[in-house]
Order: structure tokens, then C-alpha cells, then sequence
């Protein structure tokens, strides 16, 4: 069992990650600046605190939030920074558009080459461990979500950043075919194992909500804006 309490943000140092997709087949590298991520995905306890809602379909205070879509995500970190005195990092346009001024000291979302990097954690395999002491799947679920921690950290100690639920990210997935659809990380605790890997990506509408499908929090260091 972990140690760390649940909104417990990691120092992740600078570095370089290469993104695949395996539709395009199409690589590319991307320096990463140093950050800090959180240690678990957002759990439903703290999630009520910020917002005052419980929109997921399965109930427990150290369960994954769930059933959110990337806009609720958004939301809930510019939530979050205010109730702190932090700068929102996200500004909201008209048309439905959201701007990220990376220049804020808030709390936001992970670009996916930030939680590839922070999966990966130094490794250079398809997972940072054995994949039933680390994540919550298909295979050794029992078909439900879990609690957050319950798996073996990776390196860095980050945990649950494959399984349990998937992770939405900052970035859109591919404009010119997919239009506003954003991506998602790391497999959820309904995918067979071939989907909880570092590299895997998954992309969805912005305005999903399922039962799979959560978000960690992320903030840039002084200095270090996100690139």
C-alpha cells in the first residue's frame, strides 16, 4: 500500500520521449521541460471537494473519478487553482475553444509527451514493471475499477498511469481527421493487456463520459513552461 497522500505532486525532470502512432505510423520526439504530476489520478473524494459533484458510475472516496469528460477536466484544475490562489492555467473562449496560458503557475492537464515521460520513468520497455503488480486490467480486475495506489509505483513513483482508468491529456489527438477529438492515456481496468502500454493512444470527444475514463493533474515549475 502507498504511502502518499492522494493529491501528492511528483517533480519530473526535463527530458526527451518519442511518440508513437500506430495508425500513421508515425514517429516524433518531443523535449519535455521539467514539471510536476500528480502521484494518482484524481480521486472521486477529492474531485467533490473542488467541485461538489459525484458524476461516477461506480461510488468509493479513493476510487478514480470517472465518467468526466475533458471539459470537467479543465474545469476542475482552473477549480482547483483558484481554491489555492494559483493563476488558472485555462482560459475559455467562445465556440467552445480553451486557451492554456503556460505561463500559469495553476494546475492543468499533462500533454501526452509529459505522461509518456512520466509513465515510462526512465524505462525503455512497453511498461515500467510486470504487468499485474502494476496495473488494474482486464485480466485481474474482476471487471471493476479500484481504488488508487493498490498497484506497484513505477520508478518515479507515480502510480497507476496504466489501467485502472484512462487519462485524458491536454493535446488534440489529430485536427485534420478528428477534428476537437483529444487524446487519452494509459488502458483502464476493461482493456485486455495489449492496451495498457506507454505508447498506446487512444482519442475520444471532448465531451465523453464513460466509465474507463478519469485524468491526473499536472502544474509547469516556474521558469519551465510546458512546451
Amino acid at each position: 500500500m502507498n504511502t502518499r497522500t492522494d493529491n501528492a505532486m511528483i517533480a519530473v525532470s526535463r527530458g526527451r520521449v518519442t511518440l508513437s502512432d500506430r495508425r500513421t505510423q508515425r514517429s516524433w520526439a518531443v523535449d519535455v521541460a521539467p514539471y510536476e504530476l500528480c502521484a494518482f489520478p484524481v480521486t472521486q473524494a477529492r474531485y467533490a471537494q473542488v467541485t461538489g459533484e459525484r458524476p461516477s458510475s461506480a461510488q468509493g472516496d479513493r476510487l478514480p473519478v470517472e465518467t468526466v469528460s475533458w471539459w470537467d477536466a479543465v474545469r476542475y484544475c482552473n477549480s482547483l487553482s483558484l481554491s489555492e490562489g494559483l493563476t488558472p492555467a485555462y482560459r475559455f473562449l467562445e465556440e467552445e475553444r480553451v486557451e492554456w496560458d503556460r505561463s500559469a503557475e495553476g494546475y492543468r492537464l499533462p500533454t501526452e509527451a509529459e505522461w509518456e515521460h512520466a509513465c515510462r520513468a526512465g524505462t525503455t520497455g512497453p511498461r515500467y514493471g510486470a504487468l499485474d503488480e502494476i496495473a488494474w486490467h482486464r485480466g485481474n480486475s474482476d471487471e471493476r475499477i479500484h481504488d488508487v495506489g493498490g498497484r506497484r509505483p513505477n520508478p518515479w513513483g507515480v502510480y497507476d498511469m496504466l489501467g485502472n482508468v484512462w487519462e485524458w491529456c491536454w493535446d488534440v489527438y489529430d485536427a485534420e481527421v478528428y477534428g476537437s477529438y483529444r487524446v487519452l492515456r494509459g488502458g483502464g481496468w476493461f482493456d485486455e493487456h495489449w492496451s495498457c502500454r506507454a505508447s498506446v493512444r487512444r482519442r475520444s470527444h471532448p465531451t465523453l463520459r464513460i466509465d474507463d475514463t478519469g485524468f491526473r493533474i499536472a502544474r509547469s515549475l516556474p521558469g519551465h513552461g510546458a512546451h
